[in-house]
């Protein structure tokens, strides 16, 4: 009889672990987006670079799937079913967000010469980077302080990716620009300030989870 406690036992661990490692796994593919985005930045020409792109969201999509079979196929889970599948939904939208920016990036090579994406695009890579550990903390409990920390973290880089897009779009209706130019940068800084908005989502949905296991 002992046996079979200890090996039931030890299914529920083994499917809880299986939950963090999978929702890990998705904050690594966000974060590796972003630094094909890096890439990108520094090179506009590399048309290779959107294959990073779609493997990250690729990845992410079926790390997605596991999750939410995952869900329905336990029946003692970590966290609350709603948190994990909102969790998943959310990260899913990071690299999903960020394939549609180097899409439209490179069909329009000749309206992005010279345009210099480097201060919204290096806050992404620090969001992600903080995302990372967000979910990391997951594991350890979701220790209240250390995902405020974290959280906090990601509220400034919001708000300084606004600063940055109210600054470059003060630029852009300045009138000295072409109206198609004007169009394609407005559609693509808004864009990278989505990425940005999904990073934060993330974010609250873990405060959330550590407020209501504190």
């Amino acid at each position: 009889m002992r046996g079979n406690v200890m090996f039931s036992l030890q299914k529920l661990l083994g499917n809880e672990d299986k939950f963090f490692t999978l929702l890990e796994a998705s904050a690594e593919e966000a974060r590796t987006s972003v630094q094909a985005l890096v890439k990108l930045n520094k090179a506009p020409d590399r048309t290779n670079v959107l294959y990073e792109f779609v493997q990250a969201r690729r990845k992410e999509k079926q790390i997605r799937s596991q999750i939410s079979e995952a869900v329905y196929t336990t029946f003692v889970t970590a966290l609350e079913r709603e948190d994990i599948e909102n969790l998943s939904h959310a990260l899913y939208r990071i690299p999903k967000s960020v394939e549609k920016f180097g899409e439209r990036l490179l069909l329009t090579p000749q309206y992005v010469q010279g345009v210099d994406f480097s201060k919204q695009v290096d806050l992404l890579e620090l969001a992600t980077d903080s995302i990372v550990a967000m979910v990391g903390n997951l594991r350890s409990g979701a220790k209240l302080e250390q995902v405020k920390a974290l959280q906090d973290k990601l509220q400034y880089y919001e708000g300084e990716g606004d600063k940055a897009v109210i600054e470059l779009l003060k630029d852009l209706f300045s009138g000295q620009h072409d109206p198609i130019k004007v169009i394609v940068l407005k559609d693509l800084y808004e864009l990278l300030e989505k990425v940005i908005d999904r990073c934060r989502d993330v974010g609250n949905i873990i405060t959330n989870i550590a407020l209501k296991n504190s």
